[in-house]
């Protein structure tokens, strides 16, 4: 009977440190909420230090390119890694203006992932495209993520007006600071490390310029077949959504 009592005072003992080791590790999960480990190795030594996982501040006036952006040559050569589209052209017309067909063959590349929807995209944001596509070296971009019918109505995305891009072979770190120098106000620009990509946006009239870093990472890349079917145009590509 000794032994037994001795044997289910330690039960609860164990149970009891392990109730508060759980709740200190609770405790420790929580206030590193909102923030990423950063770790790096210099010189055989490892640091470590913690970050928001998201910061981002608004743009000053003064601080925005106040020279007119030269006309891009209108070439783009994009790939959709999520609808697994791409394609080659010029946005513009032998006149100079939008050509409308070319228009509408992006704004397919740009269609929803889930729910397959076009949308006309603001053709400004391919023109932006063009320019960063010329700037380096009219390499391949690649489109993480376009329109997204799916999204709440404050994010860009779902307006149409946003594009998440990379270019292989080259820092999103120059890519952030080259889209940067393209702003001439209105625009929301965003770097995201982990993800390894580049937002570019229009903001909604009268917004002032945002800028952000986002170290969150990728969802869980998995596609839901279920839900696609043919694409379809919901706005002309000549009349884009802002």
């Amino acid at each position: 009977m000794q032994l037994r009592r001795v044997f289910v005072i330690a039960f609860f003992a164990c149970g009891l440190l392990g109730a508060h080791a759980a709740a200190d590790a609770g405790r420790s999960k929580s206030s590193n909420k909102g923030k990423t480990k950063i770790c790096t190795t210099k010189k055989g030594k490892r640091s470590c230090r913690w970050e928001a996982v998201f910061q981002g501040h608004g743009v000053s006036r003064d601080s925005l390119r106040s020279d007119p952006l030269d006309r891009p040559s209108g070439d783009i050569w994009v790939k959709s890694e999520n609808v697994h589209d791409e394609i080659r052209l010029n946005i513009y017309g032998a006149d100079g203006t939008f050509d409308d067909s070319s228009l509408a063959r992006l704004d397919e590349v740009f269609r929803c992932r889930r729910s397959g929807e076009v949308r006309a995209v603001d053709p400004h944001l391919y023109e932006m495209l063009s320019r960063i596509y010329d700037h380096f070296g009219q390499k391949r971009i690649e489109l993480v993520s376009g329109f997204r019918f799916e999204e709440r109505d404050s994010s860009r995305h779902f307006h149409a007006s946003a594009m998440d891009i990379r270019i292989p072979g080259v820092s999103i770190k120059e890519m952030y600071e080259f889209a940067q120098s393209l702003d001439c106000g209105g625009m929301g620009i965003g770097i995201y490390p982990t993800s390894g990509f580049v937002h570019v946006d229009f903001r909604a009239p009268g917004d002032p310029s945002y800028r952000w870093t986002d170290r969150s990472g990728p969802g869980d890349g998995k596609r839901d077949r279920s839900r696609d079917k043919r694409p379809g145009r919901t706005v002309s590509a000549k009349k884009p959504t802002s």
